[in-house]
């Protein structure tokens, strides 16, 4: 029995241990140099503060006279690079575009990654900055994984004319324990609570607080929401429980086949298609 017990206490620590080590991990900052703006591109490097003490840097791609801006925003461990194949496809159809680094990512400074929390407020400030440059513009945007998130779980919703959202995780709970259980199978949701336990102790928030599902309710413009009819990291039906939340106008795209990827990589011009017809009818590009 004393040989049990003990044998139960050493794996309980090391347990422990490892999902300490995890935890610290999965919110370090991904920084990197994002190296020179793409040459076929004409880009403008802007900063702009964010709270929480960072500045945020971005790239800015000026489209035509009285045409609206559309917002992107990366996912994860990411940066704007990530959506340089919808900065171009969208500059080409005349829309001016801001991509631009989350904090704690490329190339903007931040002490942790937050899944969104503190994201959200580098989302509301790229809203903000751009409505500086361009007053009179619509405003669109799209958010991919963690940027959707960021545009759902602020103080309010990004507060945009058109809003797409790409492989949306519907609570944090959720996606940690999707995650873990790819790597660990059904125990993974039993270690699950042991990352979610750190978010309030590590980074200063309740994890509850990270609910997009929560926040698409509240959403008071079109949605364009995108999942992959194979991903296993937001689940397809996570994916339609948020579809179901959202308020009319919406619109729900399931990519066949594709997993929790790059979307536009994955469908190509048939993705090209959906997010130009969306903003073209939200945006009334054009006076429609």
């Amino acid at each position: 029995m004393k040989r049990a017990a003990a044998a139960l206490i050493a794996v309980i620590i090391t347990i422990s241990v490892v999902a300490l080590w995890a935890g610290g991990l999965l919110v370090a900052p991904e920084m990197s140099t994002v190296g020179q703006p793409p040459a076929d591109l004409r880009v403008e490097a802007v900063t702009f503060p964010s709270k929480f003490s960072s500045t945020i840097h971005g790239w800015f791609v000026r489209g035509h006279d009285g045409w609206p801006v559309i917002v992107l925003m990366h996912g994860v461990r990411a940066n704007r690079l990530s959506m340089m194949s919808r900065a171009r496809f969208l500059a080409a159809a005349g829309y001016s575009v801001l991509a631009f680094d989350f904090q704690a990512h490329g190339e903007s400074p931040g002490a942790h990654i937050t899944f969104g929390h503190r994201e959200a407020y580098d989302a509301e400030a790229a809203v903000k900055f751009v409505r500086g440059l361009m007053p009179s513009a619509r405003v669109g945007a799209i958010g991919s994984s963690q940027g959707g998130a960021a545009a759902l779980v602020g103080p309010r919703p990004l507060e945009v004319d058109a809003l797409v959202l790409e492989a949306v995780y519907a609570t944090l709970e959720e996606a940690v324990a999707d995650r873990l259980v790819l790597r660990f199978g059904s125990l993974g949701r039993y270690v699950a609570p042991l990352l979610t336990l750190q978010v309030k102790p590590r980074l200063g928030f309740d994890p509850a607080e990270l609910r997009p599902i929560r926040g698409i309710a509240a959403v008071r413009c079109p949605v364009l929401l995108i999942a992959g009819s194979e991903d296993t990291r937001t689940p397809l039906a996570e994916s339609k429980r948020m579809f179901d939340m959202a308020p009319q106008p919406k619109e729900l795209w399931v990519v066949t086949g594709a997993g929790h990827v790059n979307f536009h990589r994955f469908a190509g011009s048939q993705y090209e298609e959906r997010v130009l017809s969306f903003f073209s009818r939200s945006l009334k590009v054009g006076g429609g």
